[in-house]
């Protein structure tokens, strides 16, 4: 059955049950060149990788709450709600391991409070933009990353090999056209 809900764009994939949120905080230094936030993930899906912030958005939780709630707890940093730009939507399957599969909402921001420190889950560390470590960023990272870090939006599908690291296949969809149900923007509208 078709979806024909206001807003729907037919090529984007249908919403993941899964929600999450990353959110990649950017300075300037006094040198001019930009840094982002990453760690190094030290739990769960991902453990090792090098990724941005973020989590699961929990019930009740809009995507922006989620982030916010999440760069605090990954790093002890404070980032006021209207401080975070709404980047973009990114969904992942992974057909090997379904429950892997998630949508997840993207943020950039540049104002915040405190200093990154190590959590439980996180290992944070600035990396220059014209040297992010992609190879040891979740593979689709490379596709879109760094268009959002220069500004842009993103309104991608990845889909994940067997071996659950490497994309199999990907569409970049035009984000000033197709909004997904559910997405932040879909809820603005």
């Amino acid at each position: 059955m078709a979806n024909t809900s206001a807003g729907y764009h037919p090529q984007v994939s249908p919403v993941s049950p899964y929600q999450v949120c990353v959110a990649f905080l950017t300075r300037v230094r006094q040198d001019g060149r930009t840094e982002v936030l990453l760690g190094r993930k030290k739990t769960g899906l991902g453990s090792g990788n090098i990724v941005g912030l973020g989590g699961k958005i929990e019930p009740g939780e809009t995507a922006l709450e989620a982030a916010v709630r999440e760069i605090e707890e990954e790093s002890g940093l404070v980032v006021d709600p209207g401080d975070l730009r709404d980047a973009g939507l990114v969904k992942f399957a992974f057909p090997f391991r379904e429950n892997w599969s998630q949508d997840s909402t993207v943020f950039v921001g540049s104002r915040w409070t405190g200093e990154p420190a190590e959590s439980d889950e996180v290992a944070p560390d600035w990396f220059l933009l014209d040297e992010l470590p992609l190879d040891g960023m979740w593979d689709d990272a490379k596709y879109w990353l760094p268009t959002v870090l220069a500004g842009g939006r993103v309104l991608g599908d990845f889909t994940f090999a067997e071996d659950c690291r490497t994309v199999a296949a990907h569409t970049l969809h035009d984000p000033a056209v197709a909004i997904v149900p559910g997405s932040a923007a879909a809820l603005r509208d």
